[in-house]
C-alpha cells in the first residue's frame, strides 16, 4: 500500500495585489451551467460578524459550492486590500474606532474592493461577488447597499455570530497565528493582541436588527457555528440556494474517503458503462478494501454505493451496513452504453469528436453530460457536507464530479482529473481547504484514463460549432400518426380558429363536428351567463346541452 499527501488549499489571502485584483482566471473558464441561469440579476453576499467567527471559512465553502454548480463566484477579502495599503502590522491600536488615520484607510480599501466587485460583475462575467469583512457598523452596511442599489446588484448579508470561548479560540489558533499580520510571532502573543483586536470591534459592532432597523434586508444569521439560524426575507432561488447549503455545513472533524468500485469485466475489455460484475482482480481489491478500512479504526464510519452491481459487490465485502444511491450511478452514455470508445468513434464519428471537442458540456444522445451529472450529485454534496466520516464507492466520472467539488477543480479540469482503479482519495477538511491523500492499495487493474486530446478541430463535423452543448438528449418530433385533440379552453378565452386548426369545423366529419358545436355553444352560452350576471344556473346550462 502506497501514499502521497497533498494540501489543496482554497483561494489564499496571502495573494498578491495582481492574483487578487485582477480576472479570475478560473471562474471565467467555468461552464455556465442550468443553476446561473436563474440569476436575473447580479448578487453581493455580504458577510458580517467579529473577527475568528468564521466569515472567511464560510465564504470560500460557498463560493466553492457556487462555482461548482455553475454560478461564476469570486470572494474579495478586506483584509487582503487592507495589508496591501498598510505594508505592516504593528498591533491591535489600528483597528480602534478613534484611530481617524486608521479609520480612513479602511474605508478607502472598502471603496477599492467595492470597485474591484463591479469590474468583476460587468468585465469578467461574474455573476456573484463575496464582500468578506466585519462589516459591524450600520454605516458600513448602508454604504455597501447604496453600492448595489447604483449598480442593481440584490445583496443578501450573512452574519455569522458566535459566543462560545472555545470556538473562538480554537479559530484563532488554527487560523490567525499562520496569518500574515503575525510574522514569526508566538501563539501567546498572537492570542493577546487578536482579543484585544475583536474588544475594539465590540465597541461599534451593531448586529443585524430583523425586528426593525434592518427588517427589510434579505439575510442568515448563523449562530454558533450552525447550532442555530435566524433566516428573513429570501427572495429569489440563489438566495435559497446560499441559505440551504449554509445550513448544511458544519465544522466538526471528518475524513471522507472516495474511491471507485473494483476492476468490473466490462474494464478489463474497455466498455463503457453497463452493469457488469467484478472481475477477478475487482474481487481482490474489495478484500484489500476490507483490510484498509478495519485498520482506520473509523468510528460511526457510513459507506454509500451506487445501485450498480459493481459498486454493490465491492461493498459487500465490507461486510458493513452500506446505503444504495441512485444518484451515484455512472454517468448514462445513452446510445453508447457498453461500446467501447472504438466502436464509438466508428459507428458515431461526430458524436466522438463533439465530446473531445468539449466534454463537459457534452451530451450523449439519449444519455447525460459532465453537467447533467454535477447537477445530479448536488444532493450528494449536500449530505456529505451534513455527515461525519463516509466512505463513497462509486464510478469514474461520479468520483471526478465530486473531486471537483473538495479540490475546487473548474469545469475545464472536472472530465480528466485522474481517478485510478484501486485508489482511495483521503479526504480531510481543513481550515481553507482540503488535505488530500492518495492511497493505492497495489492490487493491479486496467487504466480507464483517456487524456484531453489536443486543441484539433478539423475533425468537428462541418454543422458543429467548436463549442456546443446538446440542450435536449433527443430532439422531440411528433409522430405521423398522432391523434390530435380539442384543446380545451377556458370560458371566453377561445381563440379564433386558424385555418387548418383541428378547431375548424370543415377539418371534421359529421359526428364530431356536431359535437363541436354543442361544446362551442354551451362554452358561449357560459360565457352570456358571466357577462350578463343573469339567473341562468349550471342545471340549466347543463338540461340545454343534453337536449342538442
Amino acid at each position: 500500500m502506497s501514499g502521497h499527501t497533498a494540501l489543496v488549499p482554497e483561494q489564499n489571502n496571502n495573494n498578491s495585489n495582481q492574483e487578487n485584483k485582477t480576472s479570475n482566471m478560473r471562474v471565467s473558464e467555468k461552464k455556465c451551467s442550468w443553476a446561473s441561469y436563474m440569476t436575473n440579476s447580479p448578487t453581493l453576499i455580504v458577510m458580517i460578524g467579529l473577527p475568528a467567527r468564521g466569515k472567511t471559512y464560510m465564504s470560500k465553502k460557498l463560493t466553492r459550492y457556487l462555482n461548482w454548480i455553475g454560478v461564476p463566484t469570486k470572494v474579495f477579502n478586506l483584509g487582503v486590500y487592507r495589508r496591501e495599503a498598510v505594508q505592516s502590522y504593528k498591533s491591535y491600536d489600528f483597528f480602534r474606532h478613534d484611530n481617524k488615520e486608521a479609520m480612513k484607510i479602511r474605508k478607502q480599501c472598502a471603496l477599492v474592493a467595492l470597485e474591484d466587485v463591479k469590474a468583476y460583475v460587468t468585465e469578467d462575467g461574474g455573476q456573484i461577488a463575496v464582500f468578506d469583512a466585519t462589516n459591524t457598523t450600520r454605516e458600513r452596511r448602508d454604504l455597501i447597499l447604496n453600492f448595489a442599489k447604483e449598480n442593481a446588484y440584490k445583496v443578501f448579508f450573512v452574519e455569522s455570530v458566535c459566543d462560545d470561548p472555545e470556538v473562538i479560540a480554537a479559530n484563532i489558533l488554527e487560523v490567525k497565528v499562520s496569518s500574515p499580520d503575525y510574522p514569526e510571532r508566538n501563539r501567546e502573543c498572537v492570542m493577546d493582541d487578536f482579543l484585544k483586536r475583536i474588544e475594539c470591534y465590540k465597541v461599534t459592532y451593531q448586529p443585524l436588527d430583523p425586528d426593525n432597523y434592518d427588517q427589510d434586508l434579505s439575510f442568515i444569521k448563523v449562530i454558533n457555528v450552525g447550532q442555530r439560524f435566524l433566516v428573513n426575507r429570501v427572495r429569489d432561488y440563489i438566495q435559497s440556494k446560499i441559505v440551504y447549503y449554509l445550513m448544511n455545513i458544519h465544522v466538526q472533524p471528518r475524513t471522507i474517503y472516495l474511491c471507485r468500485h473494483g476492476e468490473s469485466d466490462f474494464n478489463l475489455v474497455g466498455k463503457i458503462g453497463g452493469d457488469s460484475g467484478l472481475s477477478p482482480h475487482g474481487k481482490q481489491f474489495a478484500q484489500a478494501l476490507k483490510k484498509f478500512i478495519a485498520e482506520q479504526e473509523i468510528v460511526d464510519l457510513k459507506v454509500w454505493t451506487s445501485q450498480l452491481k459493481r459498486t454493490i459487490q465491492t461493498a459487500e465485502f465490507l461486510g458493513v451496513p452500506y446505503e444504495q444511491w441512485k444518484i451515484l450511478n455512472e454517468l448514462d452514455a445513452g446510445v453508447c452504453e457498453e461500446m467501447t470508445y472504438e466502436e464509438i468513434e466508428t459507428q458515431y464519428p461526430d458524436e466522438f469528436a463533439l465530446r473531445d471537442q468539449e466534454k463537459y458540456l457534452y451530451r450523449y444522445p439519449g444519455g447525460e453530460s459532465y453537467q447533467d451529472l454535477v447537477q445530479r450529485l448536488e444532493a450528494v454534496i449536500m449530505e456529505l457536507e451534513r455527515q461525519g466520516s463516509v466512505l463513497v464507492i462509486a464510478h469514474q466520472a461520479v468520483m471526478r464530479c465530486l473531486l471537483a467539488y473538495f479540490l475546487d477543480k473548474s469545469a475545464d479540469e472536472l472530465p480528466y482529473l485522474k481517478c485510478p482503479l484501486h485508489t482511495i482519495f483521503k479526504l480531510t477538511p481543513v481550515a481553507y481547504g482540503c488535505k488530500v491523500e492518495t492511497i493505492t492499495l497495489n492490487v493491479e487493474a486496467v487504466n480507464t484514463h483517456r487524456d484531453k486530446p489536443s486543441g484539433n478541430t478539423n475533425n468537428l463535423p462541418k454543422s458543429q460549432t467548436p463549442v456546443r452543448m446538446r440542450r435536449n438528449s433527443f430532439t422531440p418530433l411528433a409522430s405521423s400518426d398522432t391523434i390530435k385533440r380539442t384543446r380545451n379552453y377556458s370560458v371566453g378565452s377561445r381563440p379564433l380558429n386558424p385555418v387548418g386548426s383541428p378547431l375548424f369545423p370543415e377539418t371534421l366529419n359529421g359526428a364530431d363536428q356536431q359535437k363541436l358545436q354543442v361544446s362551442v355553444q354551451v362554452l358561449q352560452m357560459g360565457s352570456a351567463c358571466l357577462e350578463s350576471a343573469n339567473n341562468i344556473t349550471c342545471e340549466s346550462l347543463v338540461s340545454v346541452s343534453a337536449t342538442k
